[in-house]
């Protein structure tokens, strides 16, 4: 296939460009080609370990058995490797030695708790549903494909491949924890290697998402919904719920009178906001027989832009209050960052659909909507050109029991094919495209300014009668 594209760009090349031109664009398709053949000489290791991380899923901020495998592998590689990063996160850096754009290809370690998912941990209940491991898998392709000298001579700057932490934002208390006790200060792992310095000189990043659309696709564009996230403790008064009821104020009274009031908030939402309020109980009680005393919820807040989802918040923080006003208890509401809404570079995007038309057919790459779901790769949008592109090869709905990543090959290979090939269009001629797509980017916020919009989410107040 490579041999038959070299013969058709070089033919078009010399009907079209300068000889300087066609020699730069020549030079870039036998890149792509040696870093394609390496890969298809690895291939079946590279599924086998994104199957690995399958087989042993573990929730954010918990992947050690993860993070190591991924370790162990750059070693074996020779990389080097910075572990323990945001607590359980990767990062491996290869370096040209030669000036040029810094390029973050991610991959994200976590999985979801889902009950009865068919690979779900029978003690945890942690399910990769929702194909983070396939995505470690396409990091680890590009990686692959890059270890090739002839490949990473031609290029200029670096590729720096960060296996990020807690992408599910999920067990809110568990990370409250680890907040209280200074081991991290935001939930989503990419929010933490921002915080941590680790983004100061990145130019451009990118992450390729499994998706559950037009089978056998690749998808680029839409964006994303930001959101907040807030854990709600009713406090109430125990007393025998037969015998003395009346001695105690009800808690979960109390929750299920907030939970009504939120939803009685819903016909204010703005359609064009996009706004979804999903609150679960995750304590009801201590015992049956005990009026309810310590009630617990969590819940996010999103929405396609920040002035709706601090809109929002405020409805939503009323509507609980409410639940403790009528019944007498108390309510503390805490409130966290979560992740910011997403907007992916269009040039940079324009770059990857080339390379992955030139994978799958120009036919097979879709362009993809707004979705109400968040992502941190939102908070990186916000301060670098980024795209998330997805490898539609799974069955099922996602975070759902049946979400399974049928086509490896699409969702590791192809997908790590197409994103190596878009780096080495940034790298490739000194650099000059990468150059461009950084230097036209108008960054939303500086990391400080982001850092400093992030922390003002944060809230804990307790309200009473």
């Amino acid at each position: 296939y490579f041999k038959r594209l070299n013969l058709k760009v070089t033919a078009t090349l010399a009907a079209n460009l300068h000889e300087p031109e066609m020699a730069v664009m020549v030079e870039r398709t036998k890149l792509k080609s040696t870093f394609s053949s390496a890969i298809n000489q690895r291939a079946d290791e590279l599924e086998r370990i994104a199957r690995d991380i399958l087989n042993h899923p573990e929730s954010g901020y918990r992947e050690i058995r993860t993070g190591k495998l991924v370790a162990d592998w750059f070693r074996e590689n020779s990389f080097e490797v910075q572990t323990g990063v945001a607590k359980t996160g990767v990062v491996s850096t290869l370096d040209t030695g030669k000036l040029g754009p810094h390029i973050a290809v991610m991959g994200e370690l976590d999985s979801l708790i889902v009950p009865g998912h068919y690979h779900a941990d029978s003690e945890t209940n942690a399910a990769h549903a929702c194909g983070h491991h396939a995505q470690i898998g396409s990091m680890l392709t590009v990686a692959a494909g890059l270890t090739k000298a002839a490949v990473t001579e031609g290029l200029v700057g670096k590729v720096s491949f960060m296996a990020t932490p807690a992408e599910e934002y999920i067990e809110l208390e568990y990370r409250e924890s680890l907040l209280e006790n200074d081991e991290i200060e935001f939930f989503g792992g990419k929010q933490e290697l921002i915080k941590l310095g680790f983004f100061d000189d990145i130019d451009i990043a990118m992450l390729t998402h499994t998706g559950g659309e037009t089978a056998g696709t690749l998808g680029v564009g839409g964006s994303n919904n930001g959101m907040i996230g807030k854990t709600v403790q009713y406090i109430g008064k125990a007393a025998h719920a037969g015998g003395s009821p009346h001695l105690g104020v009800n808690a979960l009274n109390a929750a299920h009178l907030g939970l009504a009031a939120v939803h009685a908030q819903r016909e204010t939402f703005k359609d064009t906001d996009t706004v979804r309020v999903h609150p679960i109980i995750t304590k009801g009680g201590a015992a049956v027989n005990s009026v309810p005393a310590d009630v617990r919820i969590e819940t996010y807040v999103r929405a396609s832009n920040v002035p709706a989802i601090l809109n929002t918040s405020e409805k939503i923080d009323r509507a609980f209050r409410a639940g403790a006003l009528a019944t007498g208890a108390e309510v503390r509401i805490t409130t966290n960052p979560g992740y910011l809404p997403s907007k992916y570079s269009e040039p940079l995007t324009e770059i990857y659909r080339h390379n992955a038309g030139s994978l799958i057919g120009d036919d097979n790459v879709i362009e993809l909507q707004h979705s109400t779901g968040c992502t941190d790769m939102g908070d990186v949008s916000q301060i670098v050109p980024t795209i998330q592109p997805t490898a539609n090869a799974t069955s099922g709905n996602g975070h759902g029991v049946d979400y399974v990543v049928e086509n490896y090959d699409l969702a590791v290979i192809k997908a790590g094919k197409a994103m190596g090939m878009t780096v080495i269009d940034l790298l490739a001629d000194g650099g000059k495209k990468g150059q461009r797509i950084a230097g036209a980017f108008s960054a939303p916020m500086t990391i400080n300014e982001y850092l400093s919009r992030m922390r003002a989410f944060r809230s804990d107040v307790t309200y009473s009668e």
